[in-house]
C-alpha cells in the first residue's frame, strides 16, 4: 500500500509549485481586480459603469439600485454585495470621489463616517451623473476593443475612452498580491489644465497649473514643496492633512468642521476619549458628535481656562485630526504594473487617448465614405431615373432587381442595394438632386479627417478643446485647501505638555516619587516601604531635566513629564527599572534644572571634594546617560547643589569634624577630576558623612575651622554626642 503512495507522489520543487500554482492566482488579482488601468478605473469599476450606460441611465430617469446590481452581474462574476459597495463608493452620496460617476437618492452613508452605513440597494435610486458622458464619448465610434465576458454572452470595454487624465480625478486605493495602489484625487479644471501644459509642452511645469491634490473631504493640506516635487516625479510620498476647525470662545467650543480623508469622525471620538481617559488631555470636558444633513460637525468643550489654539495643537499631534495620505501611484499600462509620477500619467493617458481619438477619426472616415459611396451610386440614377424605373419594374423577380441595376448603371452591389430600397414617392429629380448635393461637402470633409488622422498636432489640439469643455462644464472650487510649512504653527513636544510645579521624594531604597504642589498640599502621610525612608526631595516644574547621580560615577538624565505622576499612597518609580541601573548601581543623588546653573560639589570617602559647574552635564542631544560623570576612584559619601558659596561639616569615622567653605574647594573643569584634599586622614580614617553647616547640629562652628586646608578637623565635643543624644550621621 506505502508503495501505491510513493508512486503516485512526486517531488516538486517549491518554486516550481509557487510559479504553477499562486503565480496565475496573484496575476489575477494584480490585472483584473485590484490595480487601476489608465482610464482610471478597475474592472468592477468599469463593468458597472459600462452597464448603466447600456441600460440608459446616462440621459434616463434613476432607476433602483438592485436593477443595476442585477445587470451587472452580467458582466461581473462577484456577487451582489460586493458590486453594490462599488455603487455606494462611486455615488455622489457617500461623497467618497471629488468628482461622483453615480447620481444618487437616498441613504449612500458618507465617507468621513464609519458607522453611518449606507441603506439596501431596494430602497436606493441611482442614475449615471453628467460627467460620464465624458467617459462613453466615442464608445460608439469604436474607439476602443471589446472582449466577450465571463460567459461569452455580452460584450465589454477594455477599457473606457476617457476625455480627461480620469486617473487623476478621483482617489483609487487597491490592495493586489504583493503590491498595492494609493491614488490620491486632484482638482478636475486644474488636472485638465495641466494635461493642456503638458501636451503643448512636455516639460512644462505642471505644479503652476495642478499644485497640490484635492480632496471630497476638503480640510487643509500643508503644502511641503520638496515632498510634492517627489508625488510629482516618482509617484510615490505622502501629504499631511488636517482638520478644520472653529472656535467659539463663547460657550468655550471647539467645532471641527472638516478631517482628513484618511480618518473618520467616530475614530476622531474615539481617540480623544481616550486621551482623556489617560489623563493626556485635561482640558476637554465633552465630546459631542453634532454631524447631520448639514455635513459633518464634532465639538469639543473646553475648559474657560484653556487655551483653545494650544489645545488643537495637542489634538493635531496626538490624532488623525491630523493624518498622512501615503501615495503610490501603482497603475496597469498595457497590462503591467507601474509606479508613475503625474508627469508618467499624464503621459500615457495622452498616448491612450490619441489612440481613441485616431480610432474615432478612422471611424468617421469609414462612416462618410461608406455615405459618399452610397452617394456616388443615387448621382448615377440621377442620369435616368426613368430607366431605373424601367429595369426594376420590368425584372421577372425581386432577386433579379439589384443585379439589373448593377448591370444597367455600373453600380455596385451595396450602391444598387440603397437605389432598390429607396421608395416609390423618392424617385423624383429633386429628391436625387438634394441627396447627391452633399457629395463635394463629404469629399471636403473626409479629406479634412484624412489630414487629421495624420496630424498629431491636430489631434493634440482637439483633445485641448475638449479638456477645456470638460473643465468648463464640470470643474468646480478647490474643496482642499492649501497652506504652506511656514504658516503652520510648530510645536514641539514639551509645549503641548502641560507645566506645573512638582516635587520629587527620593527614597534610601531607591523609590523615586513624583507628586503635584497640589496634589502635596492635601496629602497626608507619603507612603514608603517598611524600613525605607525619604533621604532627598525637591522641588520643580513638569518640563526641567532630572539627573540621577549613581555610585558608579554615571549621571542619568530625563525630562520631568516622563516619569510617571504619582499619589501619595504610591510607592514611586523604582528607579534600576526607570533608568536600567546596573546591578548593585543605585542613585546617590537627584537634581532638577531647566538652565544647567549653579554648580555641584561631591565629597569623597578619602577626604576629597570635587566642585564643578553644572552646565558639564548639559548636552545637545538628549542623552540618556553620561558615564563618568565624577570620579570613582574613591566612593563618594556627599553630592550637594550650589547655587552660592555655602559652609559645610564634614565627619571622619574618628569623630573628627571640619567645618569648611565650598570657596575653598577651587573649581575644575573636567567631570573626571579626582578632587582636592580637604581633609587629612588620622589614623587611617575615612570621610563618612557630609552635611551643610545649616542642616547640621554643630554648635560654635569657629571651633571646627581651620585656617588652612587640608586639616584633619577636631574631634566632636562630648555635648554634641551626648546631649543631643545624635550618632555621627546626624551630624
Amino acid at each position: 500500500m506505502a508503495e501505491q503512495i510513493d508512486h503516485y507522489l512526486v517531488q516538486q520543487p517549491i518554486t516550481e509549485t509557487i510559479e504553477q500554482n499562486y503565480m496565475p492566482y496573484a496575476m489575477s488579482v494584480i490585472v483584473s481586480r485590484a490595480i487601476p488601468e489608465i482610464d482610471g478605473f478597475k474592472p468592477s469599476h468599469r463593468k458597472l459603469l459600462f452597464m448603466m450606460y447600456r441600460m440608459g441611465l446616462l440621459n434616463g430617469p434613476r432607476t433602483k439600485s438592485a436593477n443595476v446590481v442585477g445587470q451587472t452581474m452580467k458582466l461581473n462574476p462577484h456577487g451582489d454585495q460586493a458590486i453594490y459597495e462599488t455603487l455606494v463608493r462611486l455615488s455622489r452620496g457617500n461623497g467618497a470621489l471629488l468628482h461622483p460617476y453615480v447620481d444618487s437618492k437616498g441613504n449612500f452613508g458618507r465617507q468621513y463616517s464609519r458607522d453611518m452605513h449606507y441603506a439596501a440597494a431596494r430602497y436606493t435610486e441611482v442614475r449615471l451623473d453628467r460627467i460620464c458622458s465624458e467617459l462613453f464619448r466615442g464608445l460608439d465610434k469604436n474607439s476602443v476593443d471589446f472582449v466577450d465576458n465571463y460567459d461569452n454572452t455580452l460584450k465589454e470595454p477594455v477599457l473606457l475612452p476617457t476625455t480627461f487624465p480620469s486617473i487623476l480625478v478621483n482617489n483609487n486605493q487597491g490592495i493586489a498580491v504583493g503590491m498595492a495602489s494609493n491614488i490620491c484625487s486632484f482638482n478636475l479644471s486644474e488636472v485638465c489644465q495641466a494635461a493642456i501644459a503638458y501636451i503643448q509642452d512636455p516639460a512644462a511645469d505642471l505644479m503652476d497649473a495642478m499644485p497640490a491634490p484635492d480632496f471630497s473631504t476638503g480640510a487643509e493640506l500643508i503644502y511641503n514643496a520638496e515632498e510634492m516635487d517627489r508625488i510629482y516625479r516618482t509617484g510615490r510620498g505622502s501629504v499631511t492633512l488636517r482638520a478644520v476647525y472653529r472656535i467659539d470662545k463663547k460657550n468655550s467650543v471647539i467645532e471641527i468642521l472638516e478631517i482628513p480623508y484618511t480618518t473618520t469622525a467616530e475614530a476622531i471620538i474615539d481617540e480623544v476619549t481616550g486621551l482623556v481617559k489617560q489623563g493626556k488631555i485635561k482640558e476637554i470636558t465633552d465630546i459631542r458628535d453634532e454631524t447631520d444633513l448639514n455635513g459633518l460637525k464634532i465639538a469639543f468643550e473646553f475648559r474657560r481656562t484653556a487655551d483653545p489654539e494650544a489645545l488643537m495643537q495637542k489634538l493635531f499631534r496626538f490624532t488623525s485630526l491630523q493624518s498622512n495620505f501615503a501615495c503610490n501611484f501603482n497603475v496597469l499600462i498595457n497590462g503591467t504594473p507601474r509606479v508613475l509620477g503625474v508627469r508618467g500619467l499624464l503621459g500615457e493617458w495622452l498616448s491612450w487617448r490619441r489612440s481613441c481619438v485616431r480610432r474615432e477619426i478612422a471611424y468617421d472616415i469609414e462612416q462618410k465614405q461608406q455615405k459618399l459611396h452610397l452617394l456616388r451610386g443615387l448621382e448615377q440614377i440621377l442620369l435616368d431615373i426613368d430607366r431605373a424605373i424601367r429595369i426594376i419594374r420590368q425584372s421577372d423577380r425581386e432577386s433579379d432587381v439589384v443585379p439589373n441595376l448593377m448591370q444597367g448603371f455600373q453600380i455596385d452591389e451595396i450602391q444598387a442595394e440603397h437605389v432598390a430600397d429607396i421608395r416609390l414617392k423618392y424617385l423624383n429629380r429633386q429628391y436625387i438632386l438634394q441627396r447627391t448635393a452633399d457629395i463635394q461637402s463629404l469629399i471636403e470633409e473626409i479629406a479634412d479627417l484624412q489630414n487629421m488622422l495624420e496630424n498629431r498636432e491636430r489631434v493634440d489640439n482637439f483633445i485641448c478643446d475638449i479638456l477645456r469643455q470638460v473643465a468648463q462644464r464640470y470643474g468646480a472650487e478647490r474643496k482642499t485647501r492649501l497652506i504652506h510649512e511656514q504658516e503652520v504653527a510648530v510645536f514641539d513636544d514639551e509645549e503641548l505638555i502641560e507645566d506645573f510645579r512638582l516635587r520629587l521624594f527620593l527614597t534610601e531604597h531607591g523609590y523615586l516619587k513624583k507628586l503635584a504642589l497640589t496634589s502635596l498640599r492635601s496629602a497626608g502621610e507619603l507612603k514608603t516601604k517598611e524600613e525605607d525612608q525619604i533621604v532627598q526631595d525637591i522641588e520643580g516644574k513638569n518640563k526641567m531635566d532630572v539627573l540621577f547621580f549613581s555610585n558608579q560615577g554615571n549621571c542619568y538624565k530625563m525630562k520631568c513629564f516622563d516619569i510617571e505622576d504619582h499619589k501619595p499612597s504610591d510607592l514611586g518609580a523604582y528607579t534600576p527599572n526607570l533608568l536600567n541601573l546596573e546591578e548593585d548601581e543605585r542613585i546617590l543623588f537627584i537634581h532638577v534644572t531647566e538652565d544647567y546653573s549653579g554648580q555641584i560639589l561631591i565629597g569623597y570617602e578619602n577626604g576629597k571634594f570635587s566642585k564643578m559647574m553644572m552646565n558639564v552635564y548639559e548636552t545637545k542631544t538628549n542623552r540618556r546617560k553620561l558615564v563618568n560623570a565624577f570620579s570613582v576612584s574613591s566612593p563618594a559619601v556627599g553630592l550637594f547643589f550650589l547655587d552660592g558659596e555655602d559652609d559645610f561639616t564634614a565627619v571622619s569615622n574618628i569623630n573628627k569634624g571640619l567645618v569648611f567653605s565650598s570657596q575653598q574647594v577651587p573649581l575644575k573643569t573636567t567631570r573626571s577630576n579626582q578632587g582636592v584634599q580637604v581633609m587629612l586622614s588620622k589614623k587611617g580614617s575615612v570621610l563618612v558623612s557630609v552635611k551643610r553647616l545649616s542642616e547640621s547640629n554643630i554648635e560654635e562652628d569657629q571651633y571646627y575651622r581651620c585656617k588652612k586646608l587640608p586639616a584633619a578637623g577636631k574631634y566632636l565635643k562630648e555635648s554634641t554626642l551626648v546631649n543631643r543624644q545624635l550618632d555621627l550621621n546626624g551630624l
